[in-house]
């Protein structure tokens, strides 16, 4: 099956929730919930769902970097939307993300995410062919 390899999220309340930004196993990545937050910490892109799952993408991709992947790997994406309303946004975010990658993918409209201003959350799952 492979060795595991934890990918730290960096954030504080890591430890004190009891996960990781990413996982692998083998050829196997799976990339956390990923919200739309700056270096700093703070929700990036307030008021702008496009802006925000731009930055989750973003994240994603440098979680699947660090565990030797990259975008091109993903096989599944799923998208939480606090208003089903900016689902057009969202997806042109992915699209222009994963359009030639084409993942199987799930966008839901969840009653809120852990920050108010925080209008997506994306998480991902990868394969490689090399193992």
């Amino acid at each position: 099956m492979g060795s595991r390899k934890n990918i730290p999220s960096g954030a504080p309340w890591e430890s004190e929730v009891g996960y990781s930004r990413a996982v692998r196993v083998g050829p196997h990545i799976v990339v956390s919930g990923t919200a739309p937050v700056g270096e700093d910490g703070e929700v990036v892109g307030v008021g702008d769902a496009y802006a925000q799952a731009k930055r989750c993408i973003e994240i994603i991709a440098g979680a699947l970097e660090e565990a030797g992947a990259s975008l091109a790997d993903v096989v599944r994406t799923r998208m939480f939307v606090t208003d089903m309303e900016f689902w057009p946004d969202v997806a042109r975010a992915h699209q222009e993300a994963f359009g030639t990658v084409m993942p199987a993918t799930t966008m839901v409209e969840v009653s809120r995410l852990i920050d108010p201003a925080m209008l997506v959350e994306i998480e991902a799952d990868a394969q490689l062919t090399d193992g």
